[in-house]
């Protein structure tokens, strides 16, 4: 297991996807606004993180792994702070592309405790245009030749568009790179030819348009049997919160369980998981070794409230206490 978490030093992973600010706003309630039957937060604490696409390289750095972050931003001060935040943690600007027609993603979240009183969401969600989609993609191309992985990290921000996925699939295959795919509802049966495709329980039901008993384990596998076989996936890998994670690849289908732990939020606990996932198909793991590290790290973030990185050193001492694999 310590070899193969050293090899995550040498991996260098493109993302490709939606990225955005996760603001925090920390305070105490004592009383009711006189103005409105609302909660008066007193604030005691600000804070702002890289989220969405930024989020998944923040964990693939922690995780010894070169990121190299494509993605498209507004031209307001929120795209500044994003900027910093990425200078702040070292992370290379050099695939970021800033368009006068677009919004930076923010999003505002007011928390009294452990408890989330609000959020409020500054976003684009419309499409790319063409122009800039092609300044994207060759910016891609560009910083392809030396990755050893492709994530596509998707919230319907309108980043990521079918001919933008389908262009680089394309590539990737003909040079041999895996791609793995977080999905969102809008491009879902857009990836065809894709490595490996990472939904969770909701995702799958709405890009299939099916409302399958996710409880059910026979209706679970023939939903994502459906899916592996539309979209000539060589694995799915279906979250599925406290249950742990679903994998059905061409040398197993498998249901492994979560592990108990205390959840304090469930925030970015998808771009952990698929960050792991990524660096494990990378190595060509065995997927269902890469499954079972990638469920253990999603829950291992899920102990901390708002949207945190993986700790490397800490997801190695539960991989081996646990006894997942051979040590």
């Amino acid at each position: 297991m310590d070899e193969i978490f050293a090899t995550f030093n040498h991996q260098r992973v493109l993302i490709i996807g939606d990225v955005m600010i996760d603001s925090y706003l920390w305070g105490e309630v004592n009383r009711i606004s006189p103005e409105a039957p609302v909660p008066v937060v007193q604030v005691k604490k600000r804070e702002k993180r890289l989220g969405g696409a930024a989020n998944v390289a923040v964990n693939i750095q922690a995780l010894g792994a070169e990121p190299i972050l494509c993605s498209l931003i507004g031209t307001d001060p929120d795209a500044h702070n994003f900027l910093e935040l990425l200078a702040d943690l070292k992370l290379n600007a050099a695939g970021i592309l800033r368009s006068p027609d677009r919004v930076t993603t923010i999003k505002h979240r007011i928390l009294s405790g452990h408890q989330h009183m609000l959020r409020v969401d500054s976003e684009t969600n419309t499409p790319i245009n063409p122009p800039e989609r092609q300044q994207l993609f060759q910016k891609i191309e560009s910083m392809l030749p030396d990755c050893d992985v492709i994530i596509f990290e998707d919230y319907d921000k309108g980043v990521i568009d079918e001919v933008l996925i389908q262009q680089v699939i394309n590539l990737a295959r003909l040079r041999g790179i895996p791609t793995v795919v977080d999905p969102k509802k809008r491009n879902f049966l857009s990836y065809y030819g894709a490595t490996l495709f990472k939904p969770n329980l909701k995702e799958l039901k709405e890009g299939l348009q099916s409302d399958f008993d996710g409880q059910n384990p026979d209706e679970l596998s023939r939903a994502v049997r459906r899916l592996k076989e539309r979209l000539q996936l060589q694995q799915v890998l279906v979250t599925l919160s406290e249950r742990g994670v679903y994998l059905d690849s061409d040398e197993t289908q498998c249901w492994i369980p979560a592990h108990l732990r205390s959840i304090a939020d469930v925030s970015g606990a998808g771009d952990t998981v698929v960050s792991v996932a990524a660096l494990g198909t990378a190595l060509h793991l065995p997927p269902k070794l890469t499954a079972a590290l990638a469920n253990l790290a999603g829950g291992l973030v899920c102990e901390y409230v708002g949207v945190v990185s993986i700790e490397k050193s800490k997801l190695l001492k539960e991989a081996i206490d646990k006894k997942l694999f051979p040590v």
